[in-house]
């Protein structure tokens, strides 16, 4: 059994799905925000970094594991699945995925905090973030133009991406003119897995908590 502590943001999206994928039974602990229940002792215990995702394995001592892409992997590498097991191909999923680590989640998540909560409209900030967005967008449709999934099969790579993708409206990035990424986004959102994630946890009434955790949890 998993414990998941998560939120309604891109991060904690993709370990829902991936959970979802794999069909791991997992209990969720949703974290309110506004009451800071990601900085709590017992979270922290956790998480040292106090941010969400992160899970606790109890079918394997209680064991902890944070950072959205570390989860991913472990959960893959324990299943066997959503990982190829080659090595050149598991590289490729692999760089694919510090690719949205290192590029699309906090490039984005950067475009949300300066287009959509900076109490100051810098536009030399916004016009940085989004544009730099927009270039990563284009290197995966260019990637997309040759392959249906990034890693060539349907992997953990997809996973971590879509959740970001997905909110391209938000950030103010537009996604004209890139066929393969809307192509790839619409196959994403027709998995039943990626639907049921998508949904956990569920909402909360104040849409600007989970907005501004969105825009801030860029990692």
């Amino acid at each position: 059994m998993i414990d998941l502590y998560t939120a309604a943001t891109p991060n904690g999206h993709k370990v829902s799905i991936v959970l979802e994928e794999l069909g791991l039974p997992y209990t969720v602990h949703a974290l309110s925000f506004d009451k800071k229940e990601q900085k709590s002792p017992d979270f922290l215990k956790i998480n040292p970094n106090g941010r969400i995702p992160a899970i606790v394995d109890r079918a394997n001592g209680d064991f902890a594991v944070f950072e959205s892409g570390a989860i991913l992997i472990y959960l893959a590498e324990m299943t066997g699945k959503l990982l190829p097991a080659d090595p050149k191909g598991r590289s490729v999923a692999l760089q694919w995925l510090m690719f949205q680590m290192g590029g699309i989640g906090p490039m984005q998540g950067q475009a949300n905090v300066f287009f959509r909560y900076f109490p100051e409209k810098l536009q030399g900030a916004i016009d940085r973030y989004q544009h730099e967005t927009r270039r990563l967008y284009e290197v995966l449709d260019t990637r997309l133009q040759d392959v249906e999934y990034l890693a060539g099969e349907y992997s953990i790579a997809d996973i971590a991406t879509f959740p970001w993708v997905r909110g391209y409206e938000w950030s103010g990035v537009p996604v004209d003119g890139l066929t393969a990424l809307q192509r790839w986004m619409a196959t994403m959102e027709a998995r039943p897995a990626v639907q049921r994630g998508l949904l956990i946890p569920e909402r909360t009434d104040d849409e600007s908590v989970v907005k501004g955790a969105q825009a801030m949890l860029i990692r």
